[in-house]
This record gives structure tokens, sequence and C-alpha cells, in this order.
């Protein structure tokens, strides 16, 4: 069994490896950028592990790593001109650096370069492979519609919210699994129980992510505690807080919403989410995906000692620090 470290590098060298076209330089110099700024690889590492799991090759699944990997950056091209973001992993966005329509032209032919990978595959699995990956892109691109439209929606239940971030985030985690699966030649059912793996691990880490937006240690998590407040995003935990609130405590968040002192605003809605015990309603629904998650590996019909890396990795995913 490969460690999650060791793919990493296998994957590391694969996409250093990938040889795009040298011309027109405006359409390609873009895509060498954003696949080698990095990150932690984790949904070709996913896929990968999953390959492994089943006792496949790994160079054998990695065209299908590479499609995964390759897609995913695709949309983070196209979500950065969105959300008009200036930096990606600490480094210009594409769009900054080469402007909006050469960012849209370069992310389309990700796209494209993603299925060509994908053609690698054997011709015994390309079209189960194929359906997967097709499935999978067409979710993440609904979840990010769904989000855009919840920025304009007054109300969202959580059952909707769920529903999106499941699209948006954790079906590429449950696609990256189900295509290791499938390249490997698993059975229907053991790929469909990789991918109930991957998407319930991908929610769990995604509540957990709203969690630690408000609760985290901004030395630890990453980023800026308290950035959704700021943002007025509809997190679990803001959705959780206007379920349960009275309306004098609604009336206080709304007036927070308009806040222009952030340190102010990110203090008084904490204080609404602790009065309310948002947090710990918060890491019930997550764990309730996590359980879920781990229940799926554990049923899986696969020597056991097979699994443990990949339980590891759930496990320290799920165990960010706060």
């Amino acid at each position: 069994m490969y460690t999650p470290n060791q793919l990493q590098e296998v994957i590391e060298n694969a996409v250093r490896n990938i040889n795009y076209p040298a011309h027109p330089e405006r359409l390609y110099e873009p895509i060498r950028y954003i696949m080698s700024l990095g990150g932690k690889r984790i949904r070709p590492v996913l896929t990968l592990m999953a390959a492994d799991l089943f006792n496949g090759d790994i160079q054998t699944a990695m065209p299908a790593a590479l499609a995964i990997e390759t897609f995913h950056n695709f949309t983070l091209i196209h979500d950065d001109i969105m959300d008009n973001a200036p930096l990606r992993r600490g480094k210009q966005t594409v769009h900054e650096k080469w402007g909006v329509n050469n960012a849209i032209l370069s992310g389309d032919v990700m796209m494209v370069e993603a299925n060509k990978q994908l053609s690698m595959l054997n011709s015994t699995v390309l079209k189960d492979a194929l359906n997967t990956f097709n499935t999978t892109a067409q979710g993440v691109c609904e979840g990010q519609q769904l989000d855009m439209e919840f920025e304009e929606q007054q109300v969202v239940s959580i059952t909707d919210y769920i529903n999106m971030i499941r699209l948006k985030t954790a079906v590429l985690l449950g696609g990256a699994m189900k295509l290791g699966a499938q390249v490997a030649g698993a059975s229907v059912t053991d790929a469909e129980q990789m991918y109930e793996f991957g998407e319930n691990l991908g929610i769990a880490f995604q509540l957990q992510d709203d969690i630690l937006d408000v609760y985290g240690d901004p030395e630890k998590f990453g980023k800026q505690v308290g950035g959704d407040i700021i943002a007025n995003k509809k997190t679990l935990l803001l959705l959780k807080l206007k379920e349960l609130a009275n309306e004098s405590d609604l009336m206080e968040l709304e007036q927070q919403s308009i806040n222009k002192d952030h340190t102010d605003k990110i203090r008084n809605t904490t204080a609404l989410y602790d009065d309310y015990n948002i947090r710990e309603l918060a890491n019930v629904e997550m764990r309730n995906y996590s359980d879920n998650a781990f229940s799926a590996l554990t049923s899986l019909k696969v020597d056991e000692e097979r699994k443990t890396e990949l339980f590891k990795l759930a496990a320290l995913l799920m165990n960010r620090e706060y």
C-alpha cells in the first residue's frame, strides 16, 4: 500500500511531465502556471489510493488522477474569475495575470485536456470512467450555480445548503474515488461504496470548514478567521442560527450583516452563535457525515490492512486543529 505522501510525489512528477503545446503561448502558459501551483493534490491522491485499494496499478490509473486534477484546477480558474479573487495559493490568479478572456479560454482547454487524459485509459473501463467523470463534472458546475444563486436568496434551507456543498465540493471527492476503483476493476457495488465514502467525507470536510472559519486558530487554519461572517456567507452556522434565534436576535443579526467594523461584526455574530450553542450543533451535523464516510469504508469487503492508509488520511482530514 502506498502512503498519501508517496502518491503526492508520484502525482507531482506526472504533472511536471505533462506536455502541453507550445503555441499559442498565452493559451497554454496559464495552464502550466495553475497546474504548477501545487496544493495537497488530495483529489488525485484519492483516485490512486482507491485504485491501489483494489490492487490496481497506480501508473495505469494515473490518467484518471490527472484528469481529476486538471478538471479541479480548471474550476479554480473559473471560480476565481467569478469571485474576482486576486490570489490563489498565495500567487496571482490566472485572470489577474493574463486577463479574464484568456483565463476563460485556458480554463476551457483544460476541460479538453482532462478528457484527453481520460482517453488514455484502457478501453475496457473507458466508458464507465467517462460516465463517472462527466457526471462528477456536471455536478460540480451545478453546485457552483446554486452557490451563486444562494447569494441572492433571502431564505436558504439547511437541506438546500447541504445539497449545494455536496455538489460543489463533495461529488468531486466521491467521483475521484469511484474513478480509481473503476480503473482498478472493482465491482459496481464496491465502486459505488467508494463514492459514498468520498462524498460523505467531502460534506463533513466542508462543514468542518464552516466551523473552523469562526472557531479556528488562524495560525493553524491557514485562513482569516471570520471571513464567512464578514462576507455574510450562508454557512451551516448562519442558517442554523437563523432557524433557532428569537426575533430580537434575528434583528441583531440583520444589523450585524451591514456592520462595516469587521472586528466588531465577527465578535458580535460569534456571540450570537455561542448563545445558541451553534458550534456544537454544527459539530453534530459534521460528525454524522463523517460517521457515514467511515461506515462506508468499514463495510467495504476488502482486506482490513489495505484500508489502513485511507482510514488514516480520512482521520487526518477530519481532525484539523481548531
